[in-house]
This record gives structure tokens, C-alpha cells and sequence, in this order.
């Protein structure tokens, strides 16, 4: 096999490198689907969609082990909550 040149292996170095970046994007795709596929099955309609999001985001930044740590000695909840109100816009008076 002949010798490649530099310009070959840097081609092809950055053609592989291309090619390990889309297994990566597609591998975190399926995780990310996999998770998300919890979600059904969670009473997520108790929170508004900023709390869900802030409580993914800060449990992510800190990291799963960390944000379970801070959350179990909360006392466990024994009825169920009540999904926030209904916000109904204010009606013009004129």
C-alpha cells in the first residue's frame, strides 16, 4: 500500500472525524429520545413549563448523584397536588 501523502491523511482524518461526529449527534439523539420517553409516564401537569425545565436544567448542571442527594430529605408528599389554575386573560371593559 502506498504511502499517503499529507494532504491524504489529513483528508481523511477529517473525513473520519466527521463521520465519529455524526455517531455521536445520533447516539445522543437515542438517549435523549429514551428519556423523553419517561416523560409520559410522570405528572409533569403539576408543574408549569418553566418549573420542569428549571428542575431538568439544574438537576443536569449538578448532576443526577447531587440533586437527588439535595432532594431526599424532603419530606415525601402524601396527597396528591392539585395541577396549578387555569389563567383565564382579563376581558376589556369597553
Amino acid at each position: 500500500m502506498p504511502k499517503m501523502t499529507d494532504r491524504e491523511r489529513l483528508a481523511d482524518l477529517e473525513a473520519r472525524q466527521r463521520k465519529m461526529g455524526e455517531e455521536v449527534e445520533k447516539a445522543r439523539r437515542a438517549l435523549r429520545g429514551k428519556y423523553a420517553a419517561i416523560v409520559p409516564e410522570l405528572a409533569v401537569e403539576t408543574l408549569t413549563e418553566r418549573e420542569f425545565r428549571d428542575l431538568v436544567v439544574a438537576a443536569i448542571r449538578v448532576g443526577g448523584a447531587a440533586a437527588i442527594a439535595a432532594l431526599k430529605p424532603l419530606p415525601e408528599s402524601t396527597d396528591t397536588p392539585k395541577p396549578p389554575a387555569k389563567r383565564v386573560p382579563a376581558t376589556s371593559m369597553a
